[in-house]
């Protein structure tokens, strides 16, 4: 008993071990402010690693409460509700967590039977007379997870489920930003063709008073050919237009996960609030919600659970088996046959294999320093992608302003042009040029606004799922 006793704690204190280091994460500083955010308070040092995030599970939907948007609001539940890309991220997710248990199995003594009948003269490697053999075997097969390998093999596949999540979270955030980007275009589009009708409408009621100038010899030929050329070109971009809206409401029905759909959009694009508050003090630490950063480091911690696989095969497997079972010769009786018994055990090992099992080590090894590397690259990216954004901001926060400023000036200027036409103290192409620039000052506007709104929208998916919102 004394021995039985000391082997089982020799046994248990050599299990404890793993060969390998164990992840410890990963020391990375971010930029002391964002450059481009209306703030100069700085932010702490940015350490990313298993232990230290808490991300949440799910894109922070609320904060698309700022546009004030209920049909957007709709569509971004149906998005996630019913996308095939995100249904199929999700059947990734189930698949690594079965994977989990799986690899856990590994550990675990594997227990089998067997059983066998026959009749024949030779039996036991020996020529004798006719005879039935029957026999039923239980058998436990067992190897010790002396230096770890199995569970480094359950740290890579818990790394792997959870590399997983963060690619659904990814899915998630990229569905929600392109049903709104896309969601922003389409009204976009329905500005641009409101303006086309109010400017097709003018040039058609300005066509009917130069025809009627024109039939009274009033004007030259030349002004009804640039009304008939005007009036053609405002009538040629609405069913261009047309066909756009017609494209994005079909877009949208694909990713609302459905089939083609009506889409009567409630707020139009003129109505959208641009004066959107970014929080001061963004925390750096958001960024560590972003999926890409989390799924970065899961790929590490698994190349590093793997390292530690590659070191313990070079290492000795030492295995435990048994069986357990009766045999006879009649099947009647077989209950009262002879019990048959074996218990051993077995160690193996590579001993010369020219070095095969350290290079893969080393190769594991190299990976690794790879993973460190892309977990790195992708901070930097994200760091950059937030910069890029918010400089793209504040630049079409300058330029909105502009464009509509333009686009009263343009109006003004074409009811002047209109007037001073009226009353014969310019030219019908003056009029004409400042018809054409208040037409291209509208539409220019409303691509501008849509690109502000859609900006905001890269914010929220540079940020791993938005920022902050104050109460």
């Amino acid at each position: 008993m004394r021995k039985i006793i000391l082997l089982g704690i020799t046994i248990l204190f050599v299990a404890g071990c793993k060969v390998g280091k164990n992840y410890k994460g990963v020391e990375l500083e971010g930029p002391d402010y964002y450059t481009y955010l209306d703030t100069t308070k700085e932010v702490a040092p940015l350490t990313l690693n298993i232990d230290t995030i808490v991300a949440d599970s799910l894109a922070n939907l609320d904060w698309f409460s700022i546009y004030n948007d209920p049909l957007l609001d709709t569509l971004v539940e149906m998005a996630l509700t019913k996308n095939q890309d995100l249904l199929l991220a999700a059947e990734s997710v189930n698949q690594a967590l079965l994977g989990i248990s799986v690899q856990r199995t590994e550990m675990l003594p594997n227990v089998g039977y067997q059983a066998n009948v026959s009749r024949g003269n030779f039996q036991n490697n020996q020529l004798g007379s006719t005879s039935n053999l029957y026999y039923g075997l239980g058998s436990v097969n067992w190897e010790l997870d002396f230096w770890g390998k199995y569970r480094r093999l359950n740290e890579a596949a818990k790394a792997k489920y959870l590399s997983s999540e963060q690619a659904y979270r990814a899915t998630k955030i990229s569905l929600v930003s392109s049903v709104a980007k896309l969601y922003f275009i389409l009204l976009e589009n329905e500005m641009r063709l409101d303006v086309s009708h109010q400017t097709l409408a003018l040039r058609d009621s300005m066509l009917v008073i130069i025809q009627a100038r024109f039939d009274k010899g009033i004007i030259p030929e030349i002004d009804l050919n640039q009304a008939q050329i005007q009036r053609a070109i405002a009538a040629g971009s609405v069913p261009l237009i047309e066909r756009r809206i017609a494209a994005n409401k079909l877009e949208l029905s694909y990713l609302l996960g459905g089939l083609p759909r009506s889409i009567n959009t409630i707020k139009p694009l003129a109505m959208q609030d641009t004066a959107i508050h970014i929080p001061m003090g963004l925390p750096s630490d958001l960024l560590a919600r972003r999926p890409d950063i989390l799924l970065a480091e899961q790929e590490l911690i698994a190349q590093n659970a793997l390292v530690g696989v590659a070191q313990a095969n070079r290492l000795p497997s030492i295995s435990l088996t048994g069986i357990l079972g009766i045999v006879g010769n009649d099947l009647a009786n077989l209950n009262s046959g002879a019990t048959a018994w074996n218990i051993g055990g077995s160690m193996m090992g590579p001993l010369f294999y020219w070095g095969r099992y350290k290079r893969l080590a080393d190769i594991e090894q190299s990976k690794r320093v790879q993973s460190e590397l892309i977990y790195e690259r992708v901070v930097l990216n994200s760091f950059r992608e937030v910069e890029e954004v918010l400089a793209r901001i504040n630049s079409l926060k300058t330029e909105i302003e502009a464009r509509h400023d333009h686009v009263q000036a343009s109006l003004r200027a074409q009811e002047l042009s209109q007037q001073r036409y009226n009353e014969g103290v310019t030219s019908y192409l003056e009029y004409l040029e400042s018809q054409r620039q208040a037409f291209e000052a509208q539409q220019n506007y409303a691509g501008t606004k849509q690109q502000l709104l859609s900006a905001y929208t890269d914010l929220y998916k540079a940020l791993g799922g938005g920022w902050m919102l104050e109460n």
